[in-house]
């Protein structure tokens, strides 16, 4: 028979095992240096003006005091209650809570986790048959920790990406707080305009009405032929149905704005009924003076595009959605390293058999355990590979939405300038067509004019008139337009304000602020 004999394998001194780990540790923090995340911000090239006119010389003010300087206490408040009852804001929080939650959740990994475990026991048992049975019992608690050396970054990249999307989160809470405000002042303006082309269509209703009674007597006497008479009636039918329309088209705008407000609708006509008797007692009915007071109350305009960007919650969230993609990349680079990490114990019991007890303590530390990934099918460069991917995708929107913002700017100027331009054309259009009726009606009575031509007449007024009334709405638009477009007064770091949740108890509810 042959033996074989192997030669045995000389075992490493310690300072051959120290160089190893030396190597090994400097492998990591060599890869550690060699992930890199992207740039967490793309470089935008913003325009040194606005290409459109600014009102009131630009100057950079807050407009979080919008609403409550427009001179129209009942507009603040149904904004107000509308941003309290508004499911959108409640989604946002809801949000907000889960972002919170997901960086609590991340940062934890930066820190060692402990564990308490304990167990009892009781056991019987007879060493030999017919020997007598022994009783015993064990208990046993002891406190485990883990903890993962976070030597490349990777937890850190993945607690900081959490803290952007908490920030990003909290950025979309404002900004839907702001579009719920400019909603609701959108259907309250157009409420508002649906309340005067009432009083329009009413008075020439009226006046068709009369003309028609006129008419008929007219006719009786033999002055008319029947059918003047009948185009009056007819005229006047018109007229009233057309009334009859807007005032319909006002009580949809009403429902509207009970759904956006939450106001019971009895309150809530009451309170618009108060709020028009207000308006007519300080005479701001008139469309141009209603304009022109709108104007006076505005608050500013950033001079720079910058500013927009820096103060509109969708372009700031965009923002942070841009960083934490960054970070996931750094995450995902760092997962395909060696990772490291330590763990320990510290353990205490007791054992008591036949009538005796004997206690014991035990601790361990370790070990130092360095895990290297060396074949996963390719998982880790293709989940690199995504968030790569992801990190170009936040990048294209950054930029889609910093463009987006700075047009909406543009173009609410735009229209600013646009309806401020037409306003005294506009005014006096009516004036004139309101005198030309004048003297066409007195040249009818005196029958110097055809019904035909009183009717034209007619036709234009109420054409000026109601052009009056939607140049005034057209220019609250603009200024709602661009209230949304400049982020409504928001800044970065402004707390969510805790009076539009009152579902929520004040406790939890101050706890809740970032």
């Amino acid at each position: 028979m042959t033996h074989i004999m192997r030669k045995p394998t000389p075992r490493r001194s310690a300072s051959a095992r120290r160089r190893l780990l030396a190597v090994l540790l400097t492998t990591i923090f060599a890869g550690g240096c060699a992930t890199q995340s992207p740039p967490r911000g793309p470089a935008l090239q913003a325009a040194p003006q606005w290409y459109a006119t600014l009102p009131h010389g630009g100057s950079i003010t807050s407009l979080s005091a919008w609403w409550q300087q427009q001179g129209d206490p009942l507009l603040a408040g149904l904004i107000e209650e509308a941003q309290q009852v508004s499911p959108t804001l409640a989604s946002a929080r809801s949000a907000i809570e889960q972002a919170r939650a997901a960086r609590t959740a991340a940062a934890a990994t930066l820190l060692p986790g402990l564990d308490a475990t304990g167990s009892v026991s009781r056991s019987r048992s007879a060493p030999f048959a017919g020997a007598p049975t022994l009783a015993s019992n064990q208990a046993q608690a002891a406190l485990q920790t883990a903890w993962e050396v976070d030597v490349l970054g990777g937890n850190r990249a993945a607690r900081n990406a959490a803290d952007e999307r908490l920030q990003g989160a909290q950025a979309q809470w404002h900004d839907a707080r702001v579009l719920v405000a400019a909603e609701t002042a959108r259907q309250y303006y157009a409420l508002r305009a649906c309340e005067k082309l009432v009083q329009v269509t009413a008075a020439d209703a009226a006046s068709r009405s009369e003309t028609a009674r006129l008419s008929a007597q007219a006719t009786q006497a033999g002055f008319e032929a029947p059918a003047t008479a009948a185009l009056a009636r007819a005229s006047a039918s018109a007229s009233r149905a057309t009334a009859t329309h807007q005032q319909a088209l006002c009580d949809i705008d009403v429902k509207a704005l009970v759904a956006l407000s939450g106001v019971e609708e009895p309150l809530l006509r009451q309170r618009l009924a108060q709020g028009a008797a207000d308006a007519r007692g300080t005479g701001s009915g008139n469309a141009g003076m209603a304009i022109d007071a709108r104007q006076q109350g505005i608050h500013g305009i950033p001079a720079l595009p910058a500013d927009v960007l820096a103060q509109r919650p969708d372009v700031f969230n965009a923002a942070r959605a841009l960083a934490a993609a960054s970070d996931d990349v750094g995450s995902a680079d760092a997962a395909r390293f060696p990772r490291l990490s330590l763990s320990g114990a510290i353990t205490t019991g007791r054992v008591s058999a036949s009538g005796s007890s004997q206690g014991f303590d035990t601790w361990s530390i370790g070990p130092l355990a360095l895990t290297v990934p060396l074949f996963d099918g390719g998982t880790r460069r293709a989940n690199l590979a995504a968030a790569q991917a992801r990190y170009q995708d936040a990048a294209s929107r950054y930029r889609a939405i910093a463009r987006q913002a700075v047009r909406e700017v543009e173009e609410a100027l735009v229209d600013l300038q646009s309806t401020a331009d037409r306003t005294g054309d506009s005014l006096r259009a009516a004036e004139g067509y309101a005198a030309f009726f004048n003297g066409t009606e007195a040249r009818y009575k005196a029958g110097l004019a055809s019904l035909v031509e009183l009717e034209d007449a007619r036709r234009t007024l109420l054409a000026a008139q109601s052009a009056v009334v939607r140049l005034e709405l057209e220019r609250s638009y603009a200024w709602v337009a661009l209230y949304r477009a400049l982020g409504g007064g928001w800044t970065p770091g402004m707390p969510e304000v805790q009076a539009f949740a009152p579902d929520v108890p004040p406790r939890a509810a101050a706890s809740r602020l970032p």
